[in-house]
This record gives structure tokens, C-alpha cells and sequence, in this order.
């Protein structure tokens, strides 16, 4: 996907600014990186902005209440405040990440990361046609293929070999597969066309597909994240398919089986790619555990958005300057698809530090020693 013809100039502008926002954005920490570098892939979930340049887009973010708890204000940033990649990037030491978009301008410090994740993107290239604009995985993946360049002109051979292998790569895509076309037949013909299991089936092998093509470049250690419990967010609530008090159990059952192939295809990675290293995310684990126990995690609201309208606060998500809710740390969702900040902290957490039912085989911070 490329930028809108005509806009360079004025998109150049919004560059900068974006720049300085990410300059001083919360996060930047003192202690020696565990990774040298990180590299970002997914959907809203992780995106810091990708979106804001690209005119024909209406997944973006980039105003408030977006961002009002995020010192650099709304920058894209599907949430109130940090994602779990900023939380990750302070437990292993790493400045905010730039989104890719930024990194086009010429003399771009892109050693630490970049994020291409773009929201509204998809495993499957026509996943989110109907929010316009995005780059897809696909297209995230070539996006990194040609910032290696940039990279090769700044290290030899050598030092950008070993630069790739100990860099940490995060993926978090899958969602939008669901909620933004299986789950859309007035719009995809997906549905009518594979059963669940033939579409699992396609997702992980254009899953591979993607993840083959990022080793191929040089990538070593990747981090596959689960697709959370989308049955419970607010959007699928506010559909009126669930009983009350529970979430919608056939979307569930979708996510669940994209689940297990992933983990499935993480230990046949890991045993057929020995040189490499394939961690499974248990996001969806995670997410149930907190919505099971919402108090031990300091919520009291676990099913409706922080900011939006209609049945759950899901019908219609957040729009320009509404007022969220006063006190955001005690809701699991900020809007009718995202979790808050203070949800995103907790499942950073988990994936650095946690035990194998949260980060399988190992977790974050042992990656790094590996």
C-alpha cells in the first residue's frame, strides 16, 4: 500500500510532528537492550500510527480520546494510552518504537525496531477491504524486505547477520481474518465458501507463507501471538448473540482453533528450523484468565468499552473528542475492539516474564538469553 499521490509535501509535515511525538513519547528506558533491535507485525492491536498517512484509510486514531493517557497524545495508537509493544519495549530496553511510515524520511535511526503493523491488515491480503486502506502482512513483510537496505548501507555484512538473528520480532495478526471478513458475509464471500477448519487451514498457511519469508531475510526470533477471545469484546456483545454475562461462544470456537494450529505450528517450526526460535503467545489464555477473575487484576468492568456508544459501549466505537470513562485502569476494553493500557500492561508482562501456559515454549526475557 503506498501513500496517496499528492500528498507528499503536507504528509511530510505530519511526519515530523509524528517524529517529535515519538521522540518524547513515554517509555524510554536507561538499562542496556536485551535485543538490539525489535521488529513489529500486525493489526490495531500493535499499530503506532502506520494509518495516519494513508488517505483512503478509516482505521485510524490519531485523535481524541485516542492517546489521552499517552504523553505524546493520539498517535495512532489504538488505546488510551501504550500498547503492550511500548510495555515490551521498556521491559527489554528499547525506545518507542518508530512506525515504518516514519522511517521513509531520509537519516531515519531505524537500529532499535520499527513497527509495520497496520490496522485493519489481515493473514489474508483482502482482510479489512471494507475499513479501506492498509498495509497488509503481506505488504508489512515486504516494507521490512526494503528497510534492510537502509540497514545494509549502515553495518557490514557481518554485524547485519548477527543484528537479525538477536533481534526480537513480534507478530499479532489474525483478529481482522475474523471480525473484518469470515464474520462479514455480507461483504466476503469467505463464509460461503470454506468451512471453519478450510479457513483455519488457509490462515496458517498463509501464515507460514509470511513468517518463511521473514527468516528468509534473516529474522531468527519470532514471538506468534494468539488472537485473543474476540467473543467477548464489546463489538460482539453489542450483537445481541450472547446470553448475558457470556461472550459469543461460536466466534470462540473460531479463535480457538486458529489457536491451536498456531501453537501447533510453533512446535513444528521450532523442530524443523533449529537455528531459529518460535514462541507461542497465549494471548487468548491470558485474556480469559482476567476476564475470569476480574478483581485479582484490579478491573470491575470487563464488558463494555471505555469509550463508545450503544449496547456494551460496542455498536459504534470511539469517535472524535467523546469523553471515555474517568477511570479507564479498571476496564479491560477501551473502546469496542481494544483493550486499555491497563490491560496491555499485564499481558506485556506475561509474555516477558511469564511461565509456558502464558509464553511457549519460553518466555521473553529467556529469548533473550538464548
Amino acid at each position: 500500500m503506498k501513500l496517496a499521490k499528492g500528498c507528499y509535501n503536507s504528509c511530510m509535515v505530519v511526519v515530523l510532528v509524528m517524529i517529535l511525538i515519538w521522540v518524547n513519547a513515554d517509555g524510554v528506558t536507561g538499562s542496556a537492550p536485551q535485543f538490539p533491535a525489535m521488529f513489529v507485525f500486525g493489526d490495531s492491536l500493535v499499530d503506532h500510527g502506520n494509518n495516519n498517512l494513508l488517505i483512503g484509510s478509516f482505521a485510524k486514531a490519531n485523535y481524541l480520546p485516542y492517546g489521552i493517557d499517552f504523553s505524546g497524545g493520539p498517535t495512532g495508537r489504538f488505546c488510551n494510552g501504550k500498547t503492550i509493544i511500548d510495555f515490551l519495549g521498556d521491559l527489554v530496553g528499547l525506545p518507542p518504537l518508530p512506525p515504518y511510515t516514519i522511517t521513509l524520511i531520509p537519516g531515519s535511526n531505524i537500529h532499535g525496531g520499527i513497527n509495520f503493523a497496520s490496522a485493519a491488515a489481515g493473514i489474508l491480503d483482502e482482510t479489512g477491504r471494507n475499513l479501506g486502506d492498509r498495509f497488509n502482512f503481506r505488504e508489512q513483510v515486504e516494507s521490512f524486505e526494503s528497510s534492510l537496505s537502509k540497514l545494509s548501507n549502515q553495518m557490514n555484512e557481518d554485524d547485519l547477520i548477527q543484528y537479525l538473528a538477536r533481534s526480537l520480532v513480534v507478530i499479532n495478526i489474525g483478529s481482522n481474518d475474523y471480525i473484518n471478513n469470515y464474520l462479514l458475509p455480507s461483504i466476503y464471500s469467505t463464509s460461503s465458501i470454506y468451512n471453519s477448519k478450510d479457513y483455519t487451514d488457509l490462515l496458517i498457511r498463509t501464515y507460514t507463507t509470511h513468517i518463511m519469508g521473514l527468516k528468509k531475510l534473516g529474522l531468527r526470533k519470532f514471538v506468534l501471538a494468539a488472537v485473543g477471545p474476540l467473543g467477548c469484546i464489546p463489538n460482539q456483545l453489542a450483537s445481541g448473540l450472547a446470553p448475558p454475562g457470556k461472550c459469543v461462544s461460536y466466534v470462540n470456537s473460531l479463535v480457538e482453533m486458529f489457536n491451536m494450529k498456531l501453537r501447533s505450528l510453533v512446535d513444528q517450526l521450532n523442530k524443523n528450523h533449529t537455528s531459529s526460535l518460535f514462541v507461542y503467545g497465549n494471548t487468548y489464555g491470558a485474556f480469559n484468565e482476567i476476564l475470569s477473575k476480574p478483581s485479582a487484576y484490579a478491573f470491575t468492568q470487563t464488558d463494555r468499552g471505555c469509550c463508545g456508544i450503544g449496547q456494551n459501549r460496542g455498536q459504534i466505537t470511539c469517535l472524535p473528542l467523546a469523553i471515555p470513562c474517568f477511570d479507564r485502569d479498571k476496564y479491560v476494553f477501551w473502546d469496542a475492539y481494544h483493550p486499555t493500557q491497563a490491560f496491555n500492561q499485564i499481558i506485556a508482562q506475561k509474555a516477558y516474564s511469564g511461565s509456558p501456559a502464558d509464553c511457549y515454549p519460553v518466555n521473553i526475557q529467556q529469548m533473550a538469553r538464548l
